[in-house]
C-alpha cells in the first residue's frame, strides 16, 4: 500500500484536502500501521492521528468528511442580546410582515432579517437567520387561514363560553355533538408534491376531463363519521336529505355544529329541525371561522388522500374512490377521534 506526503502544516490545506488526510491516514491505521508511523508517514501530530481514529471508531469514515465553516450564530457572535430576540419573537408571534409595512405576507428568513435590520441595524444572513429560528423554537409551517372579518371578541366567546354551554346541555340531554361541513370535490384538483430530478419536472398523468361532486360530512369526537356524497349544487333540500338519514340510525339526539351557511340559516332548514327538535338541534360556529371545525380536516384528509393521490378517470370513479375512502374511515374512529387533537379544534375534543 502506498501513501501520498502532504505538507506538514494541515491547518494551511483546503477543507477538500484535509478530509482526504484524514481518511487516508485512519485507512493507513486500518491497514495496520501504528498511529506513530501513520504520524510520520504524513508529517502530522500523533494528536491528530489520535483523534481522527477515535471519530472513524465513533462515527466511521462520514466522521471524517469535510464540515461546512458556517459562520458564528447572532447568539454566539454576540450581534442579538437576549432581550432584542425575545422582540423579534413576540413580533412575529403577534404580527404578519405586511402589518408592519414589509414586503412580505409571511414570516420566511429574508423578512425576519428585514425585521432585525429594521429594528435593531443589525445586518444578518437568511442562513444565521435560519439557526436562530430553530434556536426559538420556531420552524417553516402552513398557516391556518382566517378571514380579516372574523371577530376574535366572538370566537373568544364561543371558546369560553358558548361552545362550554353547549356541551352541558348536551350532556343533560344524554346527546352527542357533532360537526358538519360540506365541501366541493373536483377531479383537477391541485396534485401535491413528487420527488424529481432537478431541472425535470415531473408529469403525472390525469384525465383531460373535469368532473366533480359534491360531499357533506359529520364527525364526533367518539369517533363517528358520517356522510354522503352528491351531485348538483348544496341546496335545502339536499341538506334535509342528509339530516333525514342522519337521525334515522342515531341512538341518542344529536346536536349538530355548523358554519353560517346561508343553506343552513334557511327558513326551510329552521322549520325541519324544529318539528325534529326531539332528535336533533342545530347551533352555528362563529362567522368567517373554518379552523374551529373539526369537521374541515376530514376534508383535509380526503382531498390529500382519496383524490390527490388517486387520480379518477371519470365521475363515477371519483366517486367510488370517495365512498371506498370514507366508508375506511368509519371503521377506525381512532382516525376520526385523531382530527380533534388539532391545536384549533382541541377544545372540542
Amino acid at each position: 500500500m502506498s501513501f501520498d506526503f502532504l505538507m506538514k502544516d494541515s491547518r494551511s490545506l483546503d477543507q477538500a484536502a484535509q478530509e482526504v488526510l484524514r481518511i487516508k491516514s485512519v485507512k493507513a491505521l486500518i491497514a495496520g500501521k501504528s498511529q506513530n508511523e501513520v504520524a510520520e508517514i504524513f508529517d502530522v501530530s500523533l494528536r491528530s492521528v489520535n483523534s481522527w481514529w477515535k471519530t472513524y471508531r465513533s462515527l466511521g469514515l462520514p466522521g471524517l468528511r469535510k464540515k461546512s465553516r458556517r459562520p458564528k450564530s447572532a447568539d454566539e457572535g454576540g450581534k442579538l442580546k437576549g432581550w432584542q430576540c425575545s422582540s423579534i419573537v413576540r413580533t412575529i408571534m403577534s404580527k404578519t410582515p405586511d402589518q408592519l409595512e414589509f414586503g412580505f405576507m409571511l414570516w420566511t428568513r429574508d423578512a425576519v432579517a428585514e425585521l432585525i435590520k429594521d429594528r435593531f441595524k443589525v445586518r444578518l444572513s437568511k442562513w444565521t437567520v435560519g439557526r436562530l429560528l430553530k434556536q426559538w423554537g420556531m420552524s417553516p409551517q402552513k398557516p391556518v387561514k382566517k378571514a380579516y372579518q372574523q371577530q376574535p371578541e366572538v370566537v373568544k366567546e364561543w371558546l369560553d363560553k358558548e361552545y362550554p354551554r353547549i356541551a352541558r346541555k348536551a350532556a343533560q340531554e344524554k346527546a352527542e355533538i357533532q360537526w358538519g361541513d360540506e365541501m366541493g370535490v373536483r377531479s383537477d384538483d391541485q396534485i401535491g408534491r413528487t420527488y424529481g430530478k432537478i431541472g425535470q419536472t415531473p408529469v403525472v398523468k390525469v384525465s383531460g376531463q373535469r368532473f366533480s361532486c359534491q360531499m357533506i360530512s359529520t364527525v364526533s369526537n367518539r369517533g363517528t363519521l358520517r356522510f354522503m356524497i352528491f351531485d348538483g349544487k348544496f341546496n335545502a333540500n339536499v341538506c334535509i336529505t342528509f339530516l333525514k338519514r342522519l337521525i334515522k340510525d342515531a341512538k341518542r339526539k344529536i346536536f349538530l355544529i355548523l358554519d353560517g351557511h346561508p343553506v343552513h340559516k334557511s327558513k326551510k332548514i329552521k322549520s325541519w329541525i324544529a318539528a325534529n327538535a326531539a332528535k336533533i338541534s342545530l347551533f352555528v360556529l362563529p362567522a368567517y371561522s373554518p379552523e374551529l371545525n373539526p369537521d374541515e380536516l376530514l376534508n383535509q384528509d380526503v382531498k390529500t388522500n382519496a383524490v390527490r393521490k388517486k387520480r379518477a378517470a371519470n365521475k363515477d370513479e371519483l366517486k367510488r374512490n370517495l365512498v371506498g375512502y370514507l366508508r375506511g374511515r368509519q371503521k377506525r374512529p381512532d382516525l376520526v377521534r385523531r382530527y380533534f387533537e388539532a391545536k384549533h379544534v382541541r377544545y372540542a375534543a
